[in-house]
């Protein structure tokens, strides 16, 4: 069965095993780690920057074999009703499995019930076609956005679609 709990230090290990390459990496943290590949001590202390933040909730989710996702979870507006979920991933070695759906119905219902978020929002890049698919799984929509937004890496733009999810809306499906 898997669960959610906070993010702990010993966690990044792990997480970070499952980078295989740059492209994956800026997949996964767009340009909030300034090189390829970053060490456990980077995954820590870029959390550790906001250990006292009321805002920002670094999150593991587990079973029976270990440390399988990870995702945060940061208010983006001062009413804190605006949550967006980033630095999403899953175990390499279980991805198609339905898991990172999984994960993200466990994160929805942490944001919607404890942290009484009225909207969640993420941003996917459109050249990462299996992480919308399972955004869309999980119950995320496109978001109306009055303008286009790139990401440039690699000698290349990567469009971003940003989704979201609302907590009194049956877009699940």
């Amino acid at each position: 069965m898997l669960r959610l709990r906070p993010y702990k230090s010993c966690d990044a290990e792990t997480i970070i095993s499952w980078i295989g390459d740059e492209v994956s990496f800026r997949k996964w943290c767009a340009d909030r780690y300034d090189s390829y590949p970053i060490t456990a001590d980077d995954m820590n202390r870029h959390y550790n920057a906001f250990s006292d933040a009321d805002w920002f909730y670094p999150m593991t989710v587990f079973d029976e074999t270990g440390v399988a996702g990870h995702l945060i979870m940061r208010f983006t507006d001062e009413k804190k009703t605006v949550l967006r979920f980033g630095f999403i991933i899953v175990d390499d070695k279980k991805r198609g499995t339905g898991l990172g759906k999984q994960m993200l119905l466990l994160a929805e219902r942490y944001a919607f019930e404890f942290l009484k978020a009225e909207r969640i929002t993420l941003g996917v890049f459109e050249n990462n076609k299996p992480a919308y698919r399972c955004y869309r799984s999980a119950g995320f929509r496109e978001a109306d956005t009055e303008q286009e937004s790139y990401y440039h890496v690699l000698g290349q733009d990567w469009k971003i679609i940003e989704m979201e999810l609302l907590s009194n809306s049956d877009n699940k499906g």
